[in-house]
């Protein structure tokens, strides 16, 4: 395996699979070499290069867990010298754009599957990436009616081998349930910080005076700018729908703030709150 993007989710990889043999050896690629040396150092990969086509070379399994924006690139300089049956997987949180960017240039023999192993924290890099990342988690599978049923099979293999459960979801299914509960959520902490930022309290930084709430509220506005830019932007239309709801739901707790209904927003947020409730446990 090849895995293009020895970050956080392709370390993780690396590390479980070596660790539970589902792979013969894994082969880490990518732009930074001391980002390279610290995943060989931690057992992520057997070996890496910062050349795509000597990293790809006979690969039968080619993972591209780099920024969504970057991956028809990787997977085009990759694709010309991995195996000629290589399976292309890979880990975007969007499906629609890679599907349409990524499969193309994928031809029989070889097969690509969409994935999206839905774990994951604010950290970036290999020196984050730990074994048990995917267990008990939800990593899903977006075939297309080009998708090959064996590359399919031996992908779900894999996954469930890393300890998740496999869901199958149209591509465009994935991206509108995702934008919800993934990159909403995203856009949200970053705004948040952003509003406090701007202020000050007579000359005073009010993020010097924060507690537990704000910390875990917006703990995911620590993750990868970069990587996140090009999820926004992939998934435009549906996060733009997402942000309506969001501002009719918060203007909705404003009105009733603005006129000092206490009974209003008591029912309101008890109502919320057991909707919360539904969240899956991690």
């Amino acid at each position: 395996m090849v895995i293009a993007g020895v970050g956080l989710i392709g370390g993780s990889l690396g590390l479980v699979a070596r660790r539970r043999g589902l792979v013969g050896e894994v082969v880490g690629f990518g732009r930074g070499e001391e980002n390279l040396k610290v995943a060989l150092e931690r057992g992520a990969v057997d070996r890496y290069s910062l050349d795509p086509a000597k990293a790809a070379e006979n690969a039968d399994l080619v993972m591209l867990a780099v920024p969504v924006g970057a991956m028809r690139d990787v997977a085009k300089a990759m694709l010309a010298h991995a195996a000629r049956d290589a399976i292309v997987i890979d880990a975007g949180s969007v499906k629609q754009a890679v599907i349409a960017t990524v499969e193309p240039l994928v031809t029989p023999p070889r097969a690509f599957v969409g994935c999206h192993p839905i774990a994951g924290t604010e950290h970036s890099g290999a020196a984050h990436a730990f074994p048990e990342l995917f267990e008990g988690h939800r990593c899903i599978l977006t075939p297309t009616e080009r998708t090959d049923p064996d590359a399919m099979a031996r992908v779900r293999r894999l996954w469930e081998g890393v300890g998740m459960t496999v869901d199958v979801l149209t591509p465009d299914l994935h991206d509108r349930l995702l934008a919800l509960v993934s990159h909403l959520p995203h856009v949200v902490a970053w705004a948040l910080i952003g509003a406090i930022e701007r202020e000050k309290v007579e000359g005073r930084d009010p993020l010097s005076y924060s507690g537990g709430g704000l910390r875990d509220t917006t703990r995911i506005a620590s993750s990868d700018p970069r990587m996140w830019r090009d999820v926004f932007l992939a998934n435009q239309p549906e996060l733009v729908r997402c942000l309506d709801a969001f501002e009719a739901a918060l203007r909705r707790l404003r009105e009733l703030i603005e006129r000092g209904d206490g009974d209003g927003i008591e029912a309101e947020l008890s109502r919320l709150r057991a909707v919360r409730t539904r969240l899956a446990a991690p």
